[in-house]
């Protein structure tokens, strides 16, 4: 998978709920090799943004552009080059990982066919031991590593992953990160969302702040942090609020 190929690019995108425009103009743009942190307070309209780029909520305006396929005029062909890690990944109790694979792959095999095994994608993510153990068994640590699993079904190009370390032990994060950044070498692209600004700034290439539905800044980590104590102090003074 070559490196350094736009894999994501949105411009001009808006969404509005009702009264409320939740995403004003958003232009984002991700390479291959590249993580993009999306940061922001709680109601920014980080995950809005995330919906709309996976085919979930339809933008008012904008365009989406997923490895140079319109994602608004063939929305199958974009989804078919994603990889998702939501907070949420709903599951039967009383299936097992090697179950949920199987049928994964079978959904979102790679465009050309050459899709993943199941064995294959338990070893990756350390899931081997629990392959046959109902879904209701596992810990939050394994539930999110299954959940990265099931994202590679279809050995993806562009990864999003919503706070995907938001509940995790130290050893299961710190994994989560390492396979983050395998992910990265691979020369998949990244966009990572999440609240924890030194994970954030271990992680990501370049960050994008968002504010009131807006991007408010971009860039590095170390030029956002510019004469800032922190990260976190420099998203707060560009928000105005908690990140």
């Amino acid at each position: 998978m070559a490196e350094g190929e736009v894999r994501l690019k949105v411009q001009g995108l808006a969404r509005r709920y009702g009264a409320l425009a939740a995403v004003q103009g958003v232009d984002l743009a991700v390479a291959g090799g590249e993580i993009l942190g999306l940061l922001g307070p709680n109601g920014a309209g980080k995950t809005t943004t995330l919906e709309c780029i996976l085919g979930l909520r339809r933008p008012d305006a904008g365009t989406i552009a997923v490895c140079g396929i319109d994602a608004l005029a063939d929305p199958r062909g974009a989804r078919a080059r994603i990889g998702a890690v939501l907070q949420q990944t709903g599951l039967q109790d009383r299936i097992t990982p090697r179950e949920a694979l199987a049928q994964f792959i079978r959904l979102c095999s790679a465009p050309d066919g050459v899709g993943h095994d199941p064995a294959t994608l338990l070893a990756r993510f350390g899931l081997t031991d629990k392959a046959d153990a109902f879904y209701e068994s596992l810990s939050g640590g394994l539930k999110q590593r299954l959940a990265l699993a099931l994202a590679f079904a279809g050995d993806p190009a562009l990864l999003l992953l919503d706070e995907p370390a938001a509940g995790l032990d130290v050893g299961m994060r710190r994994a989560l990160h390492d396979d983050m950044r395998a992910m990265r070498t691979e020369g998949r692209a990244l966009l990572l969302t999440t609240h924890d600004m030194d994970e954030a700034a271990q992680l990501c290439d370049r960050v994008a702040v968002m504010a009131k539905g807006r991007i408010v800044a971009e860039g590095s980590p170390a030029s956002l942090i510019g004469g800032h104590a922190s990260l976190e102090e420099a998203i707060l003074a560009l928000t105005g609020g908690p990140s």
